[in-house]
């Protein structure tokens, strides 16, 4: 059997990037004249709009500096070239290529104040037909991933499932930014002023930057055609770059990890995440209670947020009656208020495999969402005929 020599990582990067560089710097010398005519009006509508009105055009807004001509960028470049395995010009020239992305702005910002939040609504957002049926049928092309997976990692094949669905609905949406362009926007134009209660995030996607840089030379990728959410996310899991660096893994034995084109190196990754950050073999992620009248009450058991830090004896000692599985726990857990818009909310008794849901995501109402999708899914497969591997029963208690 003849044996093809594939091309080293850093071959390809640089050539990728060498070719993108010298389309870039073909096209810069038409760009002023494009920018002086491109939406210049029809004389014929100037003509009618002055006879109109003799009040003076408003200006447009400025648009942001290219990046290639940003003292900031540049310094970062120069700072950061060596650290990252690059020649300082080959990463000055790498920056100047991406986009400011208004719409990222936009997107990274939370949602208007006083917005109450439903459980109900965000769940029908992913508990619904479609995305459980390509569930089944995710399940069923990767039966034998999700088993080795689950028998590797002891996560349930059904959560680990549900986690690629939520996030991608199984490949069909992983984004369409390009993701230097993303991170660029994020790292060097976060939106200003911010709204109350929000942050700046811009150290977070500068480092997230870093490692996408190093992430794509280590790997041989083009930076260049990269597409990912408006964060920066990649893949049928949607790893940030970071993680993408330290959980990924190559689990379909190709000899490297594709997490964009390897569905089966998705499963593995995303189940070596959830072992690495605390998931618990066997242990159920949540457990029903129901919650003390009092007010005061029944803050002294949210203070923890999603943060397992109270045991069953402390949850009953303010008047909360968990499940007899719940009282049984051995081991912390947290309360748990999803919102119902202007219905009373939802409660329960987290556990840390709950708490685990949520370092990939950092919101309950997401890891609920990725549970009760598990928790369905299985159902719909054992009642299609097809019965889960032995132990990946429900991830909830009752």
């Amino acid at each position: 059997m003849t044996v093809l020599r594939r091309p080293s990582p850093r071959r390809v990067f640089l050539r990728s990037l060498l070719q993108v560089s010298l389309a870039a710097a073909a096209a810069m010398p038409a760009a002023p004249a494009l920018a002086q005519t491109a939406h210049k009006p029809h004389p014929s509508a100037e003509a009618k709009a002055a006879k109109k009105s003799t009040k003076k055009p408003a200006k447009k807004p400025a648009a942001l500096p290219e990046y290639g001509e940003r003292a900031d960028v540049m310094a970062f470049a120069d700072a950061q070239a060596e650290s990252l395995g690059y020649r300082r010009e080959e990463l000055r020239a790498l920056l100047a290529l991406a986009r400011p992305q208004p719409a990222v702005q936009r997107l990274i910002l939370p949602g208007p104040p006083g917005q109450a939040k439903d459980w109900g609504s965000y769940r029908l957002r992913f508990v619904e037909p479609q995305r459980l049926q390509a569930g089944l049928a995710f399940w069923a092309a990767n039966e034998a991933a999700l088993a080795r997976a689950e028998a590797t990692y002891g996560v349930p094949a059904e959560i680990i499932a549900s986690v690629i669905g939520v996030e991608t609905f199984y490949g069909r949406i992983m984004g369409s930014f390009r993701v230097l362009d993303a991170l660029a926007t994020l790292s060097f134009d976060y939106p200003s002023p911010l709204p109350p209660g929000a942050r700046d995030r811009s150290p977070f996607f500068r480092e997230e930057l870093r490692q996408f840089l190093i992430l794509a030379r280590e790997n041989g990728l083009d930076p260049m055609a990269m597409k990912g959410s408006y964060a920066g996310a990649m893949g049928w899991g949607q790893f940030m770059p970071g993680s993408w660096r330290r959980y990924a893994i190559d689990f379909d034995g190709d000899g490297h990890v594709d997490l964009i084109n390897s569905p089966v190196d998705a499963i593995g990754s995303v189940a070596n995440f959830l072992r690495e950050h605390g998931w618990q073999r066997g242990m159920p992620t949540h457990y029903e209670v129901q919650v003390p009248s009092d007010t005061a009450a029944r803050a002294q058991l949210l203070i923890s947020d999603v943060l397992p830090q109270l045991d069953a004896k402390q949850f009953e000692s303010v008047g909360a009656q968990l499940s007899p599985q719940g009282r049984a726990h051995n081991g912390p857990l947290a309360l748990i208020e999803l919102q119902m818009g202007g219905a009373a909310p939802v409660y329960v008794a987290g556990t840390q495999n709950f708490y685990t849901v949520t370092r990939y995501n950092q919101s309950s109402y997401y890891a609920m969402a990725v549970i009760e999708f598990a928790n369905t899914l299985a159902s719909w497969r054992k009642a299609t005929g097809t019965t889960p591997a032995p132990g990946a029963s429900a991830s909830a208690a009752n």
